[in-house]
């Protein structure tokens, strides 16, 4: 159950970035460039949260000397800051 959760969850935030994209080439309205590029990489952030999951779940992969737990939350900061410095930079 909870495979199909991470796998909605992964096609939902890369649906977003599609849908934010589709947008921002319609309007040029840099926020919508800003959230896309967030949902890119929440949809990343999901993808391997996928993969540490489901495809590998007893072993701790390192990439890098980093475990797929800090990659993940590496992801979802860059989006996030990503995402803030939009609001700040268009406000």
């Amino acid at each position: 159950m909870a495979e199909t959760v991470y796998v909605l969850c992964t096609a939902t935030s890369l649906l977003c970035a599609v849908l934010l994209a589709r947008g921002y080439l319609r309007t040029r309205a840099r926020l919508l460039l800003w959230s896309c590029l967030c949902f890119v990489f929440l949809s990343l952030n999901n993808a391997l949260l996928l993969i540490d999951k489901v495809v590998f779940p007893e072993v701790d992969i390192a990439f890098a000397n980093i475990g797929f737990g800090v990659l993940r939350s590496i992801m979802a900061l860059a989006g996030l800051l990503l995402l803030v410095f939009g609001l700040v930079w268009d406000a």
